[in-house]
């Protein structure tokens, strides 16, 4: 099961990547990112969640890792919940996957640190 969660935490890091470049993106052109990034949206919080419910299975299991590996990994679901709160909000009416993009940009980071914990890298 660990090596399924070392897996999903590359395609999680991936993906929030992939949202942070698209969003911004979309912002500096000044269009919508399209019907699609919502699909992103949708993907990316369903693999944060499996990647999590398998962590917390490995440490069930016994798996232990420093500290910080599990707050890089808690704070995405964090991040995406406030986006989700800010999206909704009168002053992003016209730009609803704004705050998704920025908290793809957070989530990168933590997401990858994660990874490197993981992996005994820093």
């Amino acid at each position: 099961m660990s090596q399924v969660h070392e897996l999903a935490g590359f395609l999680v890091v991936g993906l929030f990547g992939l949202g942070f470049v698209w969003g911004i993106g979309a912002w500096a052109l000044k269009r919508s990112p399209g019907a699609a990034y919502w699909k992103w949206v949708a993907v990316v919080q369903v693999v944060a969640g499996v990647q999590a419910i398998i962590g917390i299975g490995l440490f069930i299991a016994g798996y232990r890792l420093p500290v910080l590996h599990y707050a890089y990994g808690i704070f995405p679901i964090l991040a995406l919940a406030v986006a989700h709160s800010v999206a909704r909000r009168p002053d992003y009416a016209s730009k609803p996957w704004l705050p998704f993009a920025v908290a793809a940009f957070f989530c990168f980071g933590l997401t990858l640190r994660a990874l490197m914990t993981g992996l005994g890298i820093g």
